[in-house]
């Protein structure tokens, strides 16, 4: 009989993702609350996080598909129960905790959650989890490992694209919005943080992946082209001059005849006089484009950019235009990429000219791909450049400006009753309680606070209505506010009764919501430096609970 207890949910993408993925101390905790009889007691956690990543104003939400997956498959297996029973901080636990152990699974548990791909802002909750206080703590440690990485690596993707074109894709460079492509599977953490970057850069707004087996698991759009190996690789004219293309552009006369690729680029390198390019690359180029001639796109800096790879690529490009392909452009990978991007931009345009071509060379897209940041994006976007396409590896995928998100699991109530962690530390102070999160957006449809509420008995704000809105540590004055719509934005994913009660979010549609949730951002909160900081506030029930329960327990 099989384990698992929802069968139309397939298993986590990661086989590593059991419940043994989690801290000993949540085992030891296990223990303590079956041991004194507590286990069953009911318990309410919140998994959030108090400060956005990236000196930014907002957090992109994903992990919610793989947490469905975990939840619906939770159960300890035989083989590691007979681990746990050698482990030596739990050799001394009764033999009927392991067997209870056995038994475990998420029936009992409500899992709620904002939407994947949907813009957040610190404190507000993430995920809540209610059920028993055993099963609920159980689940913290890989909750917060589903969750953290994937929120951080889409934002940080997300900021990406907004720097390269625009909160409102209204960057245009040479007639195009510019794309990004993830190619950071070779220095990613591992091969779950490849494909997990792969996965959420693409909820973050990226168009593309490098990563096969991301494209075939998840039917993702892939793409790439060629290394400098490909190009070292020859040397001689000699090697290519064989080769043949198909003329597809006379095929109706000569049936698609193979075509001496080799001729015509000689006939188009002594017409430009450029003989003096590199033999070896031009010798690559052309068996590239004999493999891809539909898709010919080069690599053009292994040795000299402008003066050889480029020419050489528009060598090779006039020779697959003249038999009925369209060329589609060359990446740099190294070097001044605005200088560059525009030298080669001017080439395009100059030949274009010469062969009234405009329409083939204007079209060409322009790749860059050399260890690219945010911040070498914007300060491209202060310079004049031609770049077209953006391939990010490294900084993608490792989070480099910040490589971690900082999600945290908070025990908010237990058995009714609110609970709260004070500390010295205010942004680690605990709001207290079950709560429900609602979004509130001005007159010009924009998100202007989330506000927190108690679940039970608290004011429910209604659109067109004025509402006073607290800020939870402050003992300023409440603010007036009169939403012109309101969006609750937490809601339940996973029931009590074994099952999911949403479709596992496709990847597509969370990059959509993504998109969306983003340009309805005010501009001032994307802003490059010190963008605006949104406001996140509880209602006077809340704010009243919170005081209360802190003042009674500093007094303690």
């Amino acid at each position: 009989m099989s384990s698992r207890i929802n069968q139309s949910l397939p298993l986590p993408t990661n086989n590593l993702v059991t419940p043994l993925l989690t801290d000993l101390y949540q085992l030891t905790m296990a223990y303590g609350y079956w041991k004194t009889k507590r286990h069953e007691e009911h318990a309410v956690f919140e998994l959030f996080f108090r400060k956005n990543p990236f000196q930014g104003s907002y957090t992109v939400f994903c992990g919610i598909d793989e947490v469905l997956k975990y939840v619906s498959n939770f159960r300890f297996s035989p083989q590691d129960i007979s681990y746990l029973e050698t482990v030596p901080s739990l050799s001394h636990c009764e033999p009927e905790f392991f067997k209870y152990l056995s038994q475990l699974d998420c029936s009992q548990i409500k899992l709620q959650s904002v939407e994947q791909g949907s813009v957040v802002f610190p404190r507000v909750p993430l995920l809540i989890v209610s059920g028993p206080i055993l099963i609920a703590q159980l689940l913290e440690t890989t909750l917060l490992n589903l969750v953290n990485y994937p929120s951080l690596v889409a934002t940080n993707a997300s900021r990406m694209v907004l720097a390269a074109r625009g909160q409102f894709s209204d960057r245009i460079i040479r007639g195009k919005i510019p794309k990004c492509i993830e190619f950071g599977a070779r220095r990613a953490q591992g091969p779950d943080g490849a494909f997990s970057a792969s996965k959420y850069c693409i909820v973050g707004g990226f168009d593309a992946v490098a990563n096969v087996q991301a494209g075939k698991l998840l039917g993702l759009p892939v793409g790439g082209t060629h290394a400098h190996s490909f190009v070292m690789s020859f040397q001689s004219l000699e090697e290519v001059k064989s080769l043949c293309v198909k003329d597809v552009k006379r095929c109706s006369q000569n049936h698609g005849q193979e075509v001496n690729l080799l001729d015509i680029v000689m006939r188009y390198r002594k017409d430009n006089g450029w003989e003096s390019t590199n033999n070896g690359e031009l010798a690559a180029f052309i068996a590239y484009a004999a493999s891809f001639p539909t898709s010919f796109l080069c690599l053009v800096d292994t040795y000299d950019t402008i003066h050889s790879g480029v020419k050489n690529f528009i060598l090779v490009a006039l020779a697959l235009i003249e038999l009925g392909y369209s060329p589609k452009g060359v990446r740099l990978d190294s070097g001044d990429l605005s200088v560059l991007s525009i030298q080669a931009q001017e080439l395009f345009q100059e030949i274009g000219t010469k062969y009234n071509l405009e329409t083939y060379f204007s079209n060409l897209d322009i790749v860059a791909s050399n260890d690219i940041n945010e911040e070498a994006l914007h300060e491209l976007n202060r310079k004049k450049h031609g770049i077209t396409v953006y391939g990010i590896g490294t900084n993608l995928v490792t989070c480099q400006a910040q490589p971690a998100l900082g999600c945290v699991y908070k025990l908010v109530e237990l058995n009714g009753q609110p609970r709260i962690k004070v500390s010295d530390d205010i942004e680690k102070v605990l709001i207290p309680g079950r709560k429900r999160a609602f979004r509130l957006f001005d007159d010009k449809l924009m998100p202007t606070v989330d506000l927190l509420v108690e679940e039970v008995d608290d004011e429910e704000p209604v659109a067109g209505e004025e509402i006073s809105v607290y800020h939870p540590f402050s003992k300023d004055n409440p603010r007036k506010v009169t939403p012109s719509m309101v969006k609750e934005i937490i809601n339940t994913v996973w029931d009590t009764h074994r099952k999911a009660t949403v479709n596992i979010p496709d990847v597509i549609e969370a990059r959509e919501t993504c998109i969306n949730s983003i340009r309805g951002l005010h501009p001032a909160m994307v802003k490059i430096e010190n963008p605006m900081e949104y406001n996140v506030c509880v209602s006077k029930k809340l704010y009243e609970e919170l005081h209360s329960l802190w003042e009674s327990h500093r007094q303690a």
